[in-house]
């Protein structure tokens, strides 16, 4: 069966850095780049419009899609399918609770659920020394993650990581572990 790591936090937790330590380990693993309909940074998305985001919705192949920072995100099937050939594991950057529930219900694979956590401190920090120019909306993504998290606290994580406190090779190593079902 085909697989996937889902990986959920807040904006700046480290989904990027742990994506890019994951891939050193294993060159199976790749960012899952989400259809993004917008402007702004392109890096990590397939770039599209509003008439293919309208042909995926009108031939059911919207897995989930969510709007903020004044774009469009979407996990598409065709996409998933796509990133899964020959064996490859994709890594799904989400940052709402909906996300995960719509991918592991609506796409048939064995996924893994982490949650990569950091403090609203080291978000603003991460932010700001990245150079982000929206670090006040990040802030308020963060604030809604929380909320999202205590509203979807049904939902089981297979891993959660404090990368506060982990280094990410150590948290790429972890997540490793659990997708090759050794014990973590």
């Amino acid at each position: 069966m085909n697989q996937g790591i889902l990986l959920y936090g807040p904006p700046a937790a480290g989904k990027d850095t742990v994506t890019t330590a994951l891939a050193q380990l294993d060159p199976r693993y790749s960012l899952f780049s989400r259809l993004k309909v917008g402007s702004g940074k392109s890096a990590g998305y397939r770039m599209g419009t509003s008439g293919q985001l309208a042909g995926l919705e009108a031939r059911g192949d919207v897995i989930y899609r969510n709007d903020r920072y004044g774009n469009t995100y979407v996990v598409d099937r065709p996409g998933l399918r796509s990133a899964m050939e020959d064996g490859r594991v994709p890594i799904l950057h989400l940052g709402q609770v909906a996300g995960i529930e719509a991918v592991t219900t609506h796409y048939p694979a064995t996924w893994s659920t982490v949650l990569l956590w950091c403090s609203r401190e080291t978000t603003a920090a991460r932010s700001q020394g990245r150079g982000d120019r929206d670090t006040q909306d990040r802030l308020a993504a963060w604030d809604a993650t929380e909320q999202d998290l205590s509203a979807g606290s049904h939902l089981v994580w297979n891993l959660r990581v404090d990368t506060d406190h982990a280094f990410p090779a150590d948290a790429a190593a972890l997540i490793d572990r659990l997708v090759r079902g050794d014990a973590a």
